[in-house]
């Protein structure tokens, strides 16, 4: 069991889905709200580690699925910052373990690193039907009203 810090939007529903995950293989989680944390460039930099810049960057932010803005074109300082002016732009979650970081919620990466194996039996099925789906991003937040 290890202590996961969770830098997750609050209310999103793979968030809840991935912190549900984690716990069930034991992992105490500590939850942060990715919006209101304070960033620097340095914090946010050692979360992203040797990605791709697009890879830094949450595709569901509506600036991003409007084509306002293309991370396939941005260098590392324009993207941190304007990661820091909107930190909606930060793919979520962040996760810190120890002395790592990671972005995103990459099942396969998560499961060797510290273990997403449910510790007890009646949430296996759980765990099991959670990791076949796809944890990346923030399937519709909005409720659509007709």
């Amino acid at each position: 069991m290890v202590k996961v810090i969770f830098y997750e939007k609050t209310g999103c529903r793979n968030n809840t889905k991935q912190k549900t995950l984690l716990t069930a293989a034991g992992h105490q989680v500590e939850a942060h709200n990715i919006l209101e944390e304070k960033w620097t460039k340095q914090r946010l930099l050692w979360f992203f580690g040797n990605r791709p810049v697009a890879e830094w960057f949450n595709p569901s932010a509506p600036k991003i699925k409007s084509g306002e803005i293309n991370p396939q074109q941005l260098d590392a300082e324009t993207a941190i910052n304007l990661m820091l002016e909107e930190p909606l732009f930060i793919r979520r979650p962040l996760i810190q373990v120890g002395y790592r970081g990671e972005v995103g919620f990459d099942t396969q990466v998560i499961d060797n690193w510290i273990g997403l194996t449910p510790k007890d039996e009646t949430l296996q099925e759980v765990s099991q039907k959670l990791m076949s789906q796809d944890l990346q991003g923030c399937p519709n937040n909005h409720q659509h009203h007709h």
